[in-house]
């Protein structure tokens, strides 16, 4: 059996589909439009970044670019040594298994961290945002990005497949813990509809991704995300 960090949130997606996760990382945002928005409020040149939730690590490159340092840490010891493979020749990064809520790692060791769709969901998450607080320097950045559900083609497929959701509560979960809301609208940009068919599978209940393709044309499917970011002043 595959190594799993205690107290893991279980990630069907992409613990169960690996390589299709991969079609739909390479599909998500191609404009580059949310790295964007994190540069804006905190670039990460020279600083430690934290990828929580990494993965295969398809973002650790990018960070790595410039970072003087980045750390994924990943609870599903699979994929975490996906990431270590994809990284092997990147000497400024380390990745690692672990768990949100009991991090691997110093205190006051992190500058930047970057959670994308991975945990933090709004209330219940309040173990993982204290280890957050443990880690990360003061006058360090923590993004966390998560779906917008109250609009985008992308948000009305989640509303039908989670209906339990709430968004109103999310947002004042977020904003009660000192976090600011910057709302943003991405895409998945698909190279074929088999590819897009795929990842519809692996993110919803099989009637109704097959609904969602019959009813949406094309290869691309607009998709708004809200990045909640709060900077330490302790």
């Amino acid at each position: 059996m595959v190594e799993i960090a205690p107290g893991a949130v279980p990630s069907p997606n992409i613990w169960n589909s690996p390589s299709v996760y991969e079609i739909e990382n390479r599909a998500v945002d191609p404009d580059g439009v949310i790295e964007s928005a994190m540069r804006g409020i905190a670039p990460w040149t020279g600083r430690t970044v934290l990828d929580l939730g990494c993965g295969t690590g398809f973002h650790l490159p990018r960070f790595a670019a410039e970072a003087s340092r980045v750390v994924g840490v990943e609870p599903h010891a699979g994929l975490a040594a996906a990431a270590r493979r994809r990284v092997q020749d990147l000497q400024n990064v380390t990745v690692r298994v672990g768990a949100a809520q009991a991090l691997p790692l110093p205190d006051a060791s992190i500058d930047v961290v970057h959670v994308r769709w991975a945990y933090f969901f709004g209330p219940g998450c309040e173990p993982g945002l204290a280890e957050l607080d443990r880690v990360v320097r003061r006058g360090g950045t923590v993004f966390i990005l998560d779906n917008d559900a109250t609009r985008s083609t992308f948000g009305g497929w989640f509303r039908r497949g989670l209906p339990s959701y709430d968004p109103a509560a999310v947002e004042r979960f977020w904003t009660r813990r000192g976090f600011q809301r910057e709302p943003l609208m991405i895409r998945w940009e698909f190279q074929s509809r088999a590819d897009l068919a795929a990842v519809l599978r692996i993110e919803f209940p099989e009637r109704l991704a097959a609904a969602f393709k019959r009813g949406h044309e094309g290869l691309t499917v607009d998709y708004a995300v809200n990045l909640w970011w709060r900077t330490t002043d302790w």
